[in-house]
């Protein structure tokens, strides 16, 4: 009976502790706003949540006839006003993901098979409200406690998945703009490769010691946000505009799609398909469990020197509340973004030089050179091992995140300025071409930091080019093939199950990755030094406090 009432006094405790470590710092989080770096933050977050959001549903779009572009926005404008207003960790960006598209789209094709199928809106808001509640029970239960089991095995091998989906989207959008026809299919290639090129000009130029500082930061703020503006351009140049490029397409404004209400009434679905609906809400809480909080996780990594308590019982549930709203209105559930979350807050960093006092700070930055950390942000930060006092010429780390709430509710508020008539004429003029080169570049931009591309590089570099503290070189080569290889299964058997008919249940198979890192590896032939050297925690020890520590 003891156990039972100590128990019974744990619950709701996560959610209480995240409120109260979280309130204190809330006044300051919209003084810290005035900052610079929240302008850059705000537009290069818009430009890689908005069109790649509504680049992934154009699939769910064109099969369900069920949503518009309407929906994917007021999706996300209503996940950055909760988050941003009223979440512990509002510099997690969350938006409509290739995962829930692909989770609505299974949905449709399933019950389309159906004899009688039901009302797909009605059917998809029980989903939705049955993971809601699903949601808030986990959150109440300190169910967020399980993140302490997730390292960066599990994170980098999802995000290693996600910037593959990056890529596959890309791709499909070009096939599709063959029907078309050849030209107009052509003109899209050109402007994808454009956009890719051009943005990782900008960004080359932004990391090579070329033109002024302050020249260099402007190509690093504003680069693919100019390469998607002048690349659209490019499609109404000359003989491309002749090409007719295949553009986005928009509705009335502020209208959902068939012209239909705001309100699905979903409680008028007959009572056979409310039971029917309670495994996929199960599936849909399975996956944004892992997703949202991986997300969170990555946006709070170690390479980021924060200051201000994390709330993942809290947000969790709040998560509840954004799938419950979804579905009362009809829109596609938002959750956490992978890439654009960490993206955020690399986007607010503070870059400085290191102080004697900042290096013993634990929590001005991490310390941690680890070949398992994926950000290049943090490999920048290993190049300066100590304090070089007579070097006149350091390079720059971060000192520093602009920790505020402002830039996630400003991109959100613009998702409903684009939903004006004016404004959604110009969002219907950029080709899809440019989206499918956004893809590309957010997909092989994320890749390039990505603990796997990481190791693989390591694997292939010429050992008489890598530096002799390289912790890797540590670890026998038979291990980091057998390390990287789980990793790849893991990745291999998620993307093939998104490809078949079973794509329901892939967030089990993400899932998965977490007991076979905690329970299936540790019995592998690796030493610990290995292991510690080969995997790690994703985020630091200030933020992993809020579910209890990490292993």
């Amino acid at each position: 009976m003891h156990k039972i009432r100590s128990r019974l006094a744990l619950v709701g405790t996560g959610v209480v502790q995240d409120i109260k470590a979280r309130l204190p710092w809330y006044l300051s989080d919209w003084r810290d706003a005035l900052n610079y770096r929240v302008v850059p933050a705000i537009t290069l977050i818009f430009f890689s949540n908005v069109l790649p959001g509504i680049a992934f549903s154009l699939d769910l779009i064109e099969t369900t006839n069920q949503y518009g572009i309407s929906e994917v926005l007021v999706s996300t404008f209503m996940a950055a006003f909760i988050f941003s207003v009223f979440g512990a960790q509002p510099l997690t960006i969350a938006g409509v993901t290739g995962p829930i598209t692909v989770f609505n789209k299974t949905i449709y094709n399933i019950l389309m098979r159906q004899h009688e199928p039901p009302n797909y809106l009605h059917f998809v808001g029980w989903v939705y409200l049955w993971a809601a509640i699903i949601h808030w029970i986990t959150a109440i239960l300190n169910g967020c406690n399980f993140l302490k089991y997730v390292t960066l095995f599990s994170c980098d091998t999802f995000g290693f998945y996600v910037s593959w989906i990056y890529l596959q989207y890309g791709v499909q959008v070009i096939t599709r703009q063959f029907t078309g026809g050849f030209v107009s299919a052509a003109v899209g290639i050109i402007l994808a490769i454009l956009m890719v090129v051009t943005s990782f000009i900008f960004q080359s130029l932004s990391q090579r010691p070329y033109f002024h500082r302050i020249i260099r930061q402007f190509f690093a703020d504003y680069g693919m946000p100019i390469s998607l503006v002048a690349t659209s351009a490019m499609a109404y140049w000359g003989r491309l505009h002749s090409a007719n490029a295949i553009t986005l397409p928009v509705g009335g404004a502020f209208q959902a799609a068939n012209g239909r209400s705001w309100l699905v009434k979903f409680w008028e679905l007959d009572g056979k398909w409310v039971g029917i609906a309670l495994p996929f809400g199960i599936v849909l809480w399975i996956l944004f469990f892992f997703d949202h909080n991986v997300s969170s996780l990555i946006a709070q990594g170690s390479q980021f020197p924060l200051r201000k308590p994390p709330g993942f019982h809290y947000d969790f549930f709040l998560l509840g509340v954004t799938t419950f709203i979804a579905g009362l209105i009809g829109v596609p559930a938002p959750n956490g973004l992978i890439p654009q979350a960490p993206i955020h807050t690399a986007a607010l960093l503070i870059m400085g030089h290191p102080t004697r006092d900042s290096e013993e700070d634990g929590h001005s930055a991490s310390q941690d050179c680890s070949p398992a950390v994926s950000s290049r942000t943090e490999e920048k930060e290993c190049e300066v091992s100590s304090y070089q006092k007579d070097v006149p010429h350091r390079k720059e780390v971060p000192v520093a995140v602009v920790e505020q709430r402002a830039s996630n509710l400003v991109q959100g508020a613009l998702c409903l300025v684009l939903l004006t008539g004016p404004l959604l004429h110009v969002l219907g003029l950029i080709p899809r071409g440019v989206i499918a080169g956004l893809f590309w570049f957010m997909g092989a931009d994320a890749l390039q930091g990505n603990g796997i591309t990481l190791k693989i590089l390591y694997l292939i570099r010429d050992k008489s080019f890598t530096p002799a503290n390289e912790p890797l070189r540590k670890v026998r080569t038979s291990r980091l093939l057998l390390f990287v290889g789980i990793q790849l299964v893991g990745f291999g058997v998620t993307f093939a199950v998104t490809q078949t008919v079973a794509a329901i249940a892939f967030p089990v198979v993400i899932l998965l990755l977490v007991p076979i890192r905690t329970l299936v590896v540790p019995r592998l032939p690796f030493t610990p030094a290995e292991l510690s050297i080969l995997d790690g925690p994703t985020a630091s020890s200030h933020t992993m406090e809020s579910v209890g520590g990490s292993l």
